[in-house]
């Protein structure tokens, strides 16, 4: 008995030293990519918030500014966003705001408070020589600050042409629960240790890859930016304040019923007849109801509908807008 005690107690300290070393091992491995990845050379104009900076990529031209805003998590939203803002910059001019976390913009270390969220947004653009008013393109969690613009600047926002948006009384109404803040905070720390950097396929979206609209050497920097920015600080308070952010702020405030909405409803065939996917179209349309020009359009595709109907989105937008 006494040495089977024996035995188990040396396979347990082994096991645990094995997992010790691996965890030490992808931690310094993490730490060196990330001193590398800190060199790179942006592509887009820095502008500085007190020696931090805030990535803004410009392209194109014309009458309509429509500024791209990625969805929680969409580490590198130059090259995922690509596909579908190139096809409005050949007759427009377009701006992708990569928020502090994102893509080539530093950390902020900051709470993320709507309104520290939305500062930044519009002094990016003015300081990179974008006016207003602006054409709003928001994905997913970028609901909450496109619609609290338009309540709180609305001169600025001639429209909003949402992605699969998340409304802000739906971050208040589905209120992260308990599990939901010590997942987000676990992965958040998981990142931290570099374990991310073992499971690629959760760091970075493979149908970007997949696709021909990046060239090799944009997938190679859309990998590298992904693993730097994973989930870091920003991402991860983003998440934790959307409920503060809907409820204390635009929920409060009437509906921006003159800025027009184009709501693109992204539903997957798997999921066409859930609870959610019901839901989340008639929030959209007693939304569009109260605007004087709201639509509310069903596309094909998942989540990260930009992917898989760019030339839709597009089509779709050109019609709404004029």
């Amino acid at each position: 008995m006494r040495k089977i005690v024996k035995v188990s107690k040396i396979i347990f300290f082994t096991f645990f030293a094995m997992i010790l070393f691996v965890g030490m091992a992808v931690f310094i491995y993490h730490n060196y990519q990330k001193g590398k990845e800190s060199s790179l050379i942006s592509e887009g104009t820095p502008v500085d918030f007190n020696n931090k900076e805030i990535n803004v990529y410009m392209e194109g031209g014309g009458e309509d500014t429509y500024v791209f805003m990625s969805g929680s998590g969409i580490a590198a939203p130059v090259y995922e966003l690509k596909g579908l803002y190139s096809k409005f910059a050949k007759e427009n001019k377009i701006v992708v705001i990569e928020r502090a976390g994102y893509g080539y913009s530093d950390v902020f270390h900051d709470d993320r408070d709507i309104d520290t969220i939305l500062e930044q947004s519009r002094k990016s653009l003015m300081e990179s020589g974008n006016k207003p008013p602006y054409i709003l393109v928001p994905h997913s969690v970028s609901g909450i600050e496109a619609i609290y613009w338009a309540q709180k600047y609305p001169s600025e926002v001639k429209g909003i042409i949402a992605l699969d948006i998340g409304l802000p009384h739906q971050y208040v109404t589905h209120k992260m629960g308990m599990v939901d803040s010590l997942t987000v905070k676990g992965l958040n720390l998981l990142t931290k240790m570099g374990l991310h950097r073992l499971v690629p396929s959760a760091v970075y979206n493979p149908e970007v890859i997949r696709q021909s609209f990046l060239t090799d050497h944009e997938k190679e920097m859309y990998k590298t930016l992904s693993y730097k920015q994973f989930f870091n600080d920003d991402m991860e308070q983003e998440l934790l304040q959307s409920y503060n952010n809907g409820k204390k702020k635009s929920v409060n405030l009437p509906i921006p019923k003159d800025t027009p909405i184009l709501f693109l409803d992204a539903i997957a065939d798997e999921n066409e007849n859930s609870k959610y996917t019901k839901q989340k179209k008639e929030d959209y349309e007693d939304f569009a109801e109260k605007l004087l020009k709201g639509d509310v359009i069903k596309l094909k595709g998942t989540h990260s509908i930009y992917l898989y109907a760019p030339d839709e989105i597009y089509d779709l937008s050109m019609e709404f807008i004029k």
